[in-house]
């Protein structure tokens, strides 16, 4: 009341109480996920800024002879691959979910497995199967003297692409779809089946509606992917965007033409975006029962259970079980050759740049995630979109910014390290492990703070408040309620996160000091230089690490979902 009489006019309270609630507003949360942000957008708006500079002497070649070659290419795989990862991902989801047959159980996680696998793994190993040299030609010639037409095992063109990002990428869909599915209410099913509908009938007119912001979802994340893919256009020899700027950048040594590539990526990347909020539509879909009984899986009978397995153990075989036994042949015919102390070298390399990341990125998305849930406004909106949006970004768009922006910083401070340090180089942090970390976390944020973002949206904020009431800072009630609860969700960020940057390899191929080797490097240094043999192991690694890291993941899934169950009960 004292200091409330001490101010004579209203304006003066007013101005009181505006005063603290910016001391509330701003605290460690709001200026850590503040600075975070800015530091995310900065390298996008720099390359933007490069956009007004003159173009160079290649760019009109580019434009009149090779763009429209680097549209068609990337739009036939994208259309093509988007279509049948959502074809064989959507129909893997609503057996999996609704019905039981042999190994239901196994496939339920196994036919996540490919996701393991990097599409240019796949693409150098089934090429080695597949030539003169191998394993089916090989065998057509020795034992039936068949002499096949070699284009009808030609893998490294257009239909091959498509057919080996289908492989790999399905689980994206798969994953979301049956994810989605599993939580929904059996009612659907029976009501439609009590109506006379047939399981396929059900499907089209019951499951595919309501499953569309899932598919969708997947969908466009496979579509994300492909869009990143460099590593397979480029040992198959297709020009896409992505190989277009590699190519454009070190081939030519041409950065503006590069940029201008980015550029119309990113406006691709928008347009994609756009349309998939768009397809996903306002339609919303709710229970008029808060007593939810999920879909109770139906035991399949006669040759309808016999397809079923044979459907999924096809594209388990396709996609995860042939390429493994393949690198296994071939690792056994080189390990004596490969596994020296450099290859320990490739492999602590992997790990070391792969767990700082993962952990970078954990903790930055566990702060701007706790941050917007406390501070629901408009500029945690504006947060979260950013946060999410590096992984829209291919990894060939992310290099060229992070690089642009880091060789700006070592010019821009050069003359200050030299008043410290005469021997300070000119190109400090654009030469140091720095940058390709920095454009880890850049493209890989959004993975991270989803997952934590849906660990904090299950637990509410029914515990952080009663918390608040007992005077607990909001510092101590992060680490002693929230923190405790979200650890299922940060284990499944980790380890999505890590997966995906221990198989990314178009930023460790341009943002890599010199003589820097992880796994995915050397493994693709093998097969462009056609010893598919020697990179073997180091496929086989980046396969086992995350298959485990997928089982992992599996098992803490499922984990959380018991506990609910249990909860509801």
């Amino acid at each position: 009341m004292f200091i409330i009489k001490s101010y004579k006019h209203k304006k003066d309270v007013n101005d009181l109480f505006k005063l603290r609630d910016i001391k509330t507003n701003v605290n460690m949360w709001s200026v850590l996920s503040f600075v975070v942000i800015v530091l995310i957008i900065l390298p996008t708006l720099n390359i933007s800024l490069k956009l007004l500079n003159e173009t160079s002497e290649n760019w009109p070649h580019i434009k009149e002879y090779l763009l429209i070659d680097y549209i068609i290419n990337t739009a036939t795989i994208v259309a093509f691959g988007g279509a049948f990862t959502m074809i064989i991902g959507t129909s893997l989801a609503w057996l999996i979910t609704a019905f039981k047959f042999p190994m239901s159980k196994f496939f339920k996680w196994s036919l996540l497995l490919p996701l393991a696998v990097p599409p240019y793994v796949a693409g150098f190993t089934y090429h080695g199967i597949l030539n003169y040299t191998g394993v089916i030609q090989t065998f057509l010639r020795n034992n039936t003297n068949i002499n096949v037409n070699q284009s009808l095992f030609n893998i490294m063109n257009h239909k091959g692409a498509i057919f080996i990002l289908t492989l790999v990428l399905y689980p994206y869909v798969f994953a979301i779809v049956r994810s989605f599915l599993a939580k929904q209410s059996a009612d659907l099913i029976e009501n439609s089946r009590v109506l006379g509908k047939s399981p396929m009938a059900t499907f089209f007119k019951v499951v595919l509606p309501i499953s569309r912001p899932a598919i969708v979802g997947g969908v466009s994340l496979v579509i994300l992917e492909i869009l990143n893919e460099y590593g397979l256009f480029n040992y198959f020899g297709i020009s896409t965007f992505s190989v277009a700027i590699f190519r454009t950048w070190f081939g030519l040594s041409d950065l503006d033409s590069a940029i201008r590539l980015a550029a119309i990526v990113m406006i691709m990347v928008l347009m994609i975006l756009l349309l998939e909020k768009l397809m996903r539509g306002r339609k919303r879909y709710s229970y008029t029962s808060s007593k939810i009984r999920p879909i109770q899986p139906i035991e399949l009978k006669g040759i309808k259970r016999i397809l079923a397995t044979l459907y999924c153990s096809v594209i388990f075989g396709f996609g995860f079980l042939i390429p493994t036994i393949q690198l296994l042949h071939w690792a056994l015919l080189t390990y004596r050759e490969i596994l020296n102390v450099k290859f320990l070298g490739y492999l602590y390399n992997s790990l070391r740049v792969t767990t700082i990341a993962t952990v970078i990125i954990v903790v930055i998305s566990i702060l701007i995630a706790n941050y917007a849930r406390i501070k629901e406004n408009i500029l945690t909106k504006i947060y979260t979109r950013i946060t999410i949006l590096g992984y829209s970004i291919p990894g060939a768009v992310i290099a060229v910014a992070v690089m642009i922006f880091f060789i700006d910083i070592d010019n821009n401070t050069y003359v200050i390290r030299q008043a410290i340090s005469h021997n300070s180089t000119r190109l400090f942090l654009s030469t140091s492990l720095v940058m390709l970390i920095f454009a880890y976390v850049i493209r890989f944020l959004g993975i991270g703070y989803n997952s934590i973002e849906s660990g904090f949206d299950k637990i509410g904020k029914g515990y952080f408040e009663a918390s608040r009431l007992l005077g607990m800072s909001v510092t101590k009630t992060f680490f002693k309620v929230d923190l405790p609860m979200i650890k299922p969700a940060i284990i499944s960020g980790f380890i999505l996160v890590f997966i995906d940057i221990l198989k990314e390899l178009p930023l460790t191929m341009i943002l890599r000091t010199f003589n820097f080797h992880t796994l995915a490097t050397k493994a693709y240094q093998y097969a462009n230089d056609e010893m598919i043999h020697q990179a073997a192991i180091s496929s086989l690694l980046i396969i086992f690490i995350s298959a485990a890291m997928i089982f992992v993941l599996n098992m803490n899934m499922s984990k959380g979902g018991r506990k609910n169950v249990y909860k509801n009960k």
